[in-house]
């Protein structure tokens, strides 16, 4: 059977062999599972519109990568996948992680100030959904967010909206807004997958209402391509994730608890990744890795003293 026809078999949920289509929760992992592989990255972003006609379009953005995505946990119930950057075909970059947790009512919100709210939802509120949990490169938490995904009319897709902190390409240029609130499509194609974002860059202070500064359009298309291209990546990871595992064991700690979550952006002049790159990575310690990230978590009244 040609290459082509086992992935157009895969995308439309459907059992290889001609067997008949897959149950619902099936259909879901086949898509989630499209995801990982070698891929030519494309990001672009332009800014579509503003409330105020004084305010200035900030340039649009436009990068192109090559991205590994790794299946990392492949369990009934959950689906993890590691990003890994390659730059310049001869450097590999840990980048983020997206966790996939079928019919999770356990959440965590994005507020502002590097604060996350953990809670949980209504077991019915999420029955048949599936949680993405987006994490950012040294697995603190990012955005997250519960949906139904959709296999209909030959599409197969995933959105949901939700608050998250200002993306990498503009944390450290802007300081106009402090939110953004995401409007995330993940769809399978047949080239590889699409990431649509419709995003809304939002003012937030307490005791007031949000204020819209401007909405931005952003497309993400990940054209797969022969994982020969990614085996610096691969090999990388391989070396690498016994650490990586040990990271997200003693965040797992953390995220097991609930309540209010604000954590510094930096300690000693460094932020937390840059911690994690100075460790021996042969010979660090879980205990060692716990107490890292201890260090970075505000107790309640710095967070309420920082909010400020």
């Amino acid at each position: 059977m040609k290459k082509t026809i086992i992935l157009s078999m895969l995308f439309s949920g459907l059992y290889l062999a001609g067997q008949a289509p897959k149950d619902k929760k099936e259909e879901d992992i086949n898509a989630i599972k499209a995801m990982c592989g070698c891929f030519e990255v494309e990001f672009k972003y332009t800014e579509t519109f503003a409330p105020e006609i004084d305010y200035e379009k900030h340039h649009d953005y436009t990068a192109v990568a090559l991205e590994w995505a790794e299946l990392i946990e492949d369990q009934n119930n959950k689906l993890s996948i590691q990003h890994l950057l390659l730059v310049h075909d001869t450097v590999v970059i840990k980048h983020w992680r997206q966790d996939w947790t079928y019919e999770d009512n356990k959440v965590f919100h994005y507020d502002k100030d590097n604060n996350w709210k953990f809670g949980t939802l209504p077991e019915e509120q999420v029955a048949g959904q599936w949680t993405q949990k987006v994490f950012q490169v040294d697995d603190s938490p990012r955005y997250a967010g519960s949906a139904t995904w959709i296999h209909a009319d030959g599409k197969h897709y995933w959105e949901n909206k939700s608050d998250s902190p200002l993306p990498r390409r503009e944390y450290t240029k802007r300081k106009d807004y402090n939110v953004m609130f995401r409007g995330n499509r993940h769809e399978i194609t047949d080239f590889g997958w699409l990431h649509e974002q419709d995003n809304d860059k939002v003012i937030r202070k307490d005791g007031q209402e949000d204020v819209l500064l401007a909405q931005e359009k952003g497309f993400n298309s990940y054209k797969k391509v022969s994982d020969d291209k990614c085996a610096l990546a691969k090999t990388w990871w391989k070396e690498n994730k016994a650490f990586w595992e040990m990271v997200r064991n003693s965040w797992d700690e953390v995220y097991g608890l609930e309540g209010n979550l604000t954590l510094r952006k930096v300690l000693d002049d460094k932020p937390l990744y840059r911690h994690f790159y100075a460790m021996d990575k042969g010979h660090a310690q879980q205990k060692d890795i716990t107490a890292l990230i201890r260090k970075f978590i505000m107790d309640k009244s710095e967070a309420d003293a920082a909010g400020k």
